[in-house]
């Protein structure tokens, strides 16, 4: 049997990266997308931008060329965007939303026309928490992210009864080369993440990768948005409550 192909955007490091090794474990043939260089001798690596239709088109291309198929796609690829809504430049929130949103949708449409005519596959899309809740300062990142829900569950309708299924993980604050860029900037501290989730701790990349896996590999799970958040969107409680819960 031959083995499975995923392709993974945003692969050179951090979530994207560690979604690869989880998925190359797992026996998945990989092509991997990302505008930066990507080490991996094992995959079909492609530098491209997942705005751009051509590089879209090229990447779907490469992968009918060297595998003949494809199984699994990750909309990982994303740009984070720290700014009062009323001093966002409306050039920075096309781009976030071009990044966030397009370009999981040119990704869906390309390589989900290859799934549809085998009729079969999966799409994984990374959201966010911030694509269930609101958090300030983050109107672009939030609406891209709560865009790509809807794309998710839009997606999961008119392609599920065709064999594709498409579902989302929501990840909260993931320790990531993102995360200490908004660090760097003074947006927020550690504290102020692990204060707010209940399990006390940042996400790491592998708990997301796993998540995705786990998506990939259910044949009847389908339209969905999995959490992977520690519990931040489920905690309504006030700070004083919220920590005190911890320590009784």
């Amino acid at each position: 049997m031959t083995s499975p192909v995923a392709a993974v955007t945003g692969a050179a490091q951090g979530i994207g990266a560690r979604i690869a090794e989880v998925l190359a474990a797992q026996g998945y043939q990989l092509a991997l997308l990302d505008r930066q260089p990507i080490d991996n001798d094992d995959a079909l690596t492609f530098a491209g931008d997942v705005t751009s239709e051509a590089d879209v088109v090229a990447f779907a291309g490469a992968i009918n060329e060297k595998y003949g198929r494809i199984d699994l796609l990750v909309n990982n690829a994303g740009i984070a965007c720290i700014s009062p809504a009323e001093e966002t430049p409306v050039a920075l929130w096309r781009q976030v939303m071009e990044v966030n949103l397009t370009g999981p949708f040119l990704l869906s449409q390309a390589l989900g026309r290859q799934m549809l005519a085998a009729g079969k596959g999966s799409i994984v899309n990374i959201a966010s928490v911030a694509g269930l809740l609101g958090v300030a300062d983050r109107a672009a990142y939030n609406t891209s992210k709560h865009g790509l829900i809807g794309l998710t569950r839009t997606l999961a309708v008119e392609w599920g009864g065709r064999g594709v299924r498409v579902n989302a993980v929501c990840p909260g604050w993931v320790k990531t080369p993102m995360d200490d860029a908004s660090q760097s900037e003074g947006a927020y501290g550690d504290a102020d993440i692990t204060d707010h989730v209940p399990a006390g701790r940042f996400a790491t990349p592998d708990d997301v990768a796993q998540a995705v896996l786990f998506l990939a590999e259910q044949s009847f799970i389908n339209g969905v948005t999995l959490s992977v958040d520690g519990g931040w969107a489920a905690d309504g409680s006030w700070q004083s409550l919220r920590l005190g819960a911890r320590s009784r």
